[in-house]
């Protein structure tokens, strides 16, 4: 399989999850800018999809990430970011969406299992009361301390700044 192949249009993926959800998988979502892809993204991943069959990755698009965290953002297009995110082993589907928040595409989806890292609490996890009420379950992961796309970003700045 091609990494390119697993990465949906909407209507695509609930097509594919309706053929998942026949065999009796347990489907898993998450949701991310994965601007650079980092040990820290690699690990909670890996650990996302141990909690089901299939993980799903909904993937913000470049307008969504500008909006949500500026002008200088995303450092990495939407399709490259989507063909590095499909091309990882645990990661079943790539799907783009571009809203701030993945609200509408986790109804869409209806996740047996929703994911985020552990520095959200249940509730602040955005679509957990969707997911709750249609009997799916809401989970958070530990998170590999000192990795994000922000501290590598300001670590890069800092050495061009060196003479």
């Amino acid at each position: 399989m091609n990494s390119t192949d697993k990465i949906y249009s909407l209507p695509g993926l609930l097509e594919q999850l309706q053929a998942w959800r026949s065999q009796g998988q347990k489907i898993v979502f998450t949701n991310g800018c994965f601007d650079l892809l980092h040990l820290g993204h690699v690990d909670y991943l890996e650990k996302a999809r141990q909690l089901g069959d299939k993980l799903v990755l909904g993937l913000n698009t470049d307008r969504s990430i500008s909006s949500i965290k500026g002008p200088d953002r995303p450092l990495q297009d939407e399709m490259s970011r989507a063909r590095v995110m499909a091309s990882l082993l645990f990661v079943d589907a790539v799907v783009l969406f571009d809203s701030d928040t993945p609200l509408e595409l986790i109804k869409a989806v209806q996740p047996d299992v929703l994911v985020k890292g552990d520095d959200y609490s249940v509730e602040q996890i955005v679509g957990h009361d969707v997911v709750q009420a249609a009997g799916g379950q809401v989970k958070t992961v530990p998170l590999v301390t000192g990795y994000s796309t922000t501290n590598i970003v300001k670590k890069i700045e800092k050495q061009l700044k060196q003479p």
